[in-house]
Protein backbone atom coordinates (compact mmCIF):
# COMPACT_ATOMS: atom_id res chain seq x y z
CA UNK A 1 0.00 0.00 0.00
CA UNK A 2 3.12 2.31 0.84
CA UNK A 3 4.48 1.99 -1.99
CA UNK A 4 0.98 2.20 -4.30
CA UNK A 5 0.55 5.76 -2.38
CA UNK A 6 4.78 6.41 -3.21
CA UNK A 7 4.08 5.97 -6.70
CA UNK A 8 0.82 8.08 -6.77
CA UNK A 9 2.41 11.04 -4.41
CA UNK A 10 5.20 11.05 -7.33
CA UNK A 11 3.13 10.95 -10.08
CA UNK A 12 0.78 13.76 -8.81
CA UNK A 13 4.13 16.24 -8.06
CA UNK A 14 5.11 15.20 -11.40
CA UNK A 15 2.27 16.24 -13.60
CA UNK A 16 2.07 19.64 -11.41
CA UNK A 17 5.91 20.28 -12.49
CA UNK A 18 3.86 19.05 -16.34
CA UNK A 19 1.51 21.75 -15.17
CA UNK A 20 3.35 24.15 -14.80
CA UNK A 21 5.59 23.92 -17.75
CA UNK A 22 2.19 24.17 -19.92
CA UNK A 23 1.30 27.22 -17.78
CA UNK A 24 4.60 29.05 -18.98
CA UNK A 25 4.01 27.81 -22.52
CA UNK A 26 0.32 29.03 -22.42
CA UNK A 27 1.77 32.52 -22.90
CA UNK A 28 -0.15 35.77 -21.83
CA UNK A 29 -3.33 34.03 -21.13
CA UNK A 30 -1.66 32.65 -17.92
CA UNK A 31 1.54 35.55 -17.46
CA UNK A 32 1.58 37.09 -14.58
CA UNK A 33 1.34 40.59 -15.25
CA UNK A 34 -0.60 43.45 -13.55
CA UNK A 35 -4.36 43.94 -15.48
CA UNK A 36 -7.80 44.08 -14.86
CA UNK A 37 -8.75 46.09 -11.11
CA UNK A 38 -5.58 45.58 -10.29
CA UNK A 39 -4.35 47.62 -13.15
CA UNK A 40 -7.26 50.17 -12.90
CA UNK A 41 -6.30 50.60 -8.91
CA UNK A 42 -3.00 51.55 -9.61
CA UNK A 43 -4.09 54.11 -12.34
CA UNK A 44 -6.12 56.06 -10.19
CA UNK A 45 -4.75 55.77 -6.69
CA UNK A 46 -2.48 58.73 -5.42
CA UNK A 47 -0.41 59.10 -1.99
CA UNK A 48 -0.06 56.28 0.67
CA UNK A 49 -1.89 52.82 0.12
CA UNK A 50 0.28 50.52 2.41
CA UNK A 51 -2.59 48.02 2.74
CA UNK A 52 -3.47 47.60 -1.12
CA UNK A 53 0.56 47.58 -2.14
CA UNK A 54 1.31 44.91 0.22
CA UNK A 55 -2.28 42.68 -0.89
CA UNK A 56 -0.63 43.06 -4.93
CA UNK A 57 3.20 42.33 -3.75
CA UNK A 58 1.45 39.64 -2.40
CA UNK A 59 -0.47 37.98 -5.26
CA UNK A 60 1.98 38.97 -7.68
CA UNK A 61 4.50 36.65 -6.46
CA UNK A 62 2.01 33.79 -5.53
CA UNK A 63 0.76 34.12 -8.95
CA UNK A 64 4.30 34.25 -10.44
CA UNK A 65 5.28 30.84 -11.78
CA UNK A 66 8.90 31.63 -12.88
CA UNK A 67 9.19 32.66 -9.36
CA UNK A 68 7.71 30.04 -8.26
CA UNK A 69 9.67 27.29 -10.74
CA UNK A 70 12.92 28.88 -9.77
CA UNK A 71 12.02 28.50 -5.93
CA UNK A 72 11.17 25.14 -6.28
CA UNK A 73 14.30 24.27 -7.95
CA UNK A 74 16.45 26.07 -5.41
CA UNK A 75 14.61 24.07 -2.29
CA UNK A 76 14.57 21.16 -4.55
CA UNK A 77 17.42 19.45 -2.82
CA UNK A 78 17.49 21.80 0.70
CA UNK A 79 16.70 19.13 3.52
CA UNK A 80 17.78 21.73 6.78
CA UNK A 81 15.89 24.61 6.95
CA UNK A 82 19.01 27.18 7.94
CA UNK A 83 20.08 26.37 4.01
CA UNK A 84 16.69 26.81 2.92
CA UNK A 85 16.36 30.19 5.01
CA UNK A 86 20.20 30.85 4.23
CA UNK A 87 19.25 30.92 0.03
CA UNK A 88 15.66 32.02 0.34
CA UNK A 89 17.23 35.45 2.34
CA UNK A 90 19.78 35.76 -0.54
CA UNK A 91 17.21 35.46 -3.11
CA UNK A 92 15.07 37.89 -1.27
CA UNK A 93 17.52 40.52 -0.84
CA UNK A 94 18.75 40.50 -4.76
CA UNK A 95 15.03 40.92 -5.96
CA UNK A 96 14.27 43.35 -3.18
CA UNK A 97 17.45 45.59 -4.01
CA UNK A 98 16.36 45.48 -8.42
CA UNK A 99 12.88 46.01 -7.39
CA UNK A 100 13.13 49.40 -5.34
CA UNK A 101 16.30 50.42 -7.57
CA UNK A 102 14.06 49.48 -10.90
CA UNK A 103 11.30 51.40 -9.56
CA UNK A 104 12.08 53.99 -7.28
CA UNK A 105 15.47 54.86 -9.21
CA UNK A 106 13.74 54.59 -12.91
CA UNK A 107 16.09 51.98 -13.99
CA UNK A 108 14.13 50.91 -17.05
CA UNK A 109 15.40 47.10 -18.44
CA UNK A 110 13.38 45.57 -21.35
CA UNK A 111 10.74 43.05 -20.06
CA UNK A 112 11.18 40.39 -22.35
CA UNK A 113 14.58 40.00 -22.01
CA UNK A 114 14.37 40.57 -18.22
CA UNK A 115 12.17 37.56 -18.18
CA UNK A 116 14.37 36.05 -20.79
CA UNK A 117 17.13 35.13 -17.94
CA UNK A 118 14.78 34.68 -15.41
CA UNK A 119 13.51 31.78 -17.28
CA UNK A 120 17.84 30.64 -17.41
CA UNK A 121 17.63 30.95 -14.21
CA UNK A 122 14.67 27.94 -14.17
CA UNK A 123 16.98 26.03 -16.59
CA UNK A 124 20.11 26.95 -14.45
CA UNK A 125 18.60 25.31 -10.89
CA UNK A 126 17.28 22.47 -12.93
CA UNK A 127 20.74 21.77 -14.51
CA UNK A 128 22.09 22.23 -11.21
CA UNK A 129 19.93 19.52 -9.49
CA UNK A 130 20.55 17.13 -12.36
CA UNK A 131 24.43 17.29 -11.86
CA UNK A 132 25.05 18.89 -15.42
CA UNK A 133 27.61 21.25 -14.24
CA UNK A 134 29.59 18.50 -12.22
CA UNK A 135 29.68 15.92 -15.38
CA UNK A 136 31.27 19.24 -16.96
CA UNK A 137 34.12 19.77 -14.43
CA UNK A 138 32.24 22.90 -13.03
CA UNK A 139 31.73 23.63 -9.83
CA UNK A 140 29.41 27.18 -10.14
CA UNK A 141 29.08 29.03 -6.50
CA UNK A 142 25.51 27.87 -5.75
CA UNK A 143 24.69 31.14 -3.36
CA UNK A 144 26.46 33.96 -5.53
CA UNK A 145 23.92 32.10 -8.28
CA UNK A 146 21.02 32.57 -6.44
CA UNK A 147 21.72 36.49 -5.57
CA UNK A 148 22.58 37.18 -9.16
CA UNK A 149 19.24 35.34 -10.30
CA UNK A 150 17.15 36.99 -7.58
CA UNK A 151 18.56 40.47 -8.84
CA UNK A 152 16.85 39.43 -12.23
CA UNK A 153 14.03 38.58 -10.91
CA UNK A 154 13.55 41.89 -8.99
CA UNK A 155 14.12 43.78 -12.43
CA UNK A 156 11.12 41.54 -13.47
CA UNK A 157 8.84 42.85 -10.93
CA UNK A 158 10.07 46.40 -11.46
CA UNK A 159 9.11 45.88 -14.93
CA UNK A 160 5.48 44.71 -14.36
CA UNK A 161 5.18 47.97 -12.32
CA UNK A 162 6.22 49.78 -14.77
CA UNK A 163 3.97 49.50 -17.16
CA UNK A 164 2.02 51.21 -15.26
CA UNK A 165 1.66 55.08 -14.48
CA UNK A 166 2.07 55.34 -10.91
CA UNK A 167 1.70 58.03 -9.05
CA UNK A 168 4.52 59.67 -7.76
CA UNK A 169 2.69 61.00 -4.72
CA UNK A 170 3.53 58.47 -1.63
CA UNK A 171 5.86 56.01 -4.11
CA UNK A 172 8.36 55.25 -1.79
CA UNK A 173 6.03 54.48 0.84
CA UNK A 174 3.62 52.47 -1.53
CA UNK A 175 6.99 50.31 -3.29
CA UNK A 176 8.35 49.32 0.31
CA UNK A 177 4.82 47.78 0.90
CA UNK A 178 4.43 46.31 -2.40
CA UNK A 179 7.76 44.79 -1.48
CA UNK A 180 6.67 43.54 1.92
CA UNK A 181 3.90 41.82 0.36
CA UNK A 182 6.56 40.26 -2.33
CA UNK A 183 8.00 38.77 0.87
CA UNK A 184 4.97 37.72 2.21
CA UNK A 185 4.09 36.20 -0.67
CA UNK A 186 7.40 34.29 -1.18
CA UNK A 187 7.16 32.86 2.32
CA UNK A 188 3.48 31.66 1.64
CA UNK A 189 4.75 30.10 -1.73
CA UNK A 190 7.47 28.26 -0.10
CA UNK A 191 5.69 26.94 3.06
CA UNK A 192 3.72 25.55 1.09
CA UNK A 193 6.59 24.09 -1.28
CA UNK A 194 8.21 22.51 2.16
CA UNK A 195 5.08 20.96 2.92
CA UNK A 196 4.96 19.75 -0.34
CA UNK A 197 8.73 18.50 -0.59
CA UNK A 198 8.45 16.78 3.12
CA UNK A 199 5.56 14.85 2.47
CA UNK A 200 6.87 13.57 -0.96
CA UNK A 201 10.94 13.01 0.29
CA UNK A 202 8.89 10.26 2.90
CA UNK A 203 8.30 8.28 0.47
CA UNK A 204 9.96 6.26 -1.99
CA UNK A 205 9.55 8.03 -5.02
CA UNK A 206 11.32 11.15 -4.21
CA UNK A 207 14.46 9.98 -5.56
CA UNK A 208 12.66 7.73 -8.19
CA UNK A 209 10.84 10.72 -10.11
CA UNK A 210 13.29 13.62 -8.77
CA UNK A 211 15.25 13.13 -12.21
CA UNK A 212 12.58 13.33 -14.39
CA UNK A 213 10.83 16.42 -12.41
CA UNK A 214 14.05 18.37 -13.15
CA UNK A 215 13.84 17.58 -16.76
CA UNK A 216 10.50 18.96 -16.93
CA UNK A 217 11.35 22.24 -14.86
CA UNK A 218 14.22 22.49 -17.21
CA UNK A 219 11.68 22.44 -19.80
CA UNK A 220 9.53 25.05 -18.15
CA UNK A 221 12.56 27.32 -18.32
CA UNK A 222 13.41 26.60 -21.66
CA UNK A 223 9.82 27.10 -22.68
CA UNK A 224 9.89 30.24 -20.89
CA UNK A 225 13.33 31.56 -22.52
CA UNK A 226 11.70 31.12 -26.02
CA UNK A 227 8.34 32.48 -25.48
CA UNK A 228 10.05 36.07 -23.77
CA UNK A 229 12.67 35.80 -27.19
CA UNK A 230 10.07 35.61 -29.56
CA UNK A 231 7.99 38.48 -27.90
CA UNK A 232 10.83 40.75 -27.86
CA UNK A 233 11.54 39.47 -31.54
CA UNK A 234 8.12 40.50 -32.19
CA UNK A 235 8.41 43.68 -30.16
Amino acid sequence: MLRVLSTRTGGRLFFLCAFLAAAVFGGSALAHGIAGEDQEFLLRATGVHVGPYIYLGAKHMVTGYDHLLFLAGVIFFLYRLRDVALYVTLFAVGHSVTLLLGVLGGLHVNAYLVDAVIGLSVVYKACENLGGFARLGIQPNTKAAVLIFGLFHGFGLATKLQEVAISQEGLVANMISFNVGVEIGQLVALSLMLVAFTAWRATGSFMRNAFASNVVLMCAGFLLIGYQLTGYALS
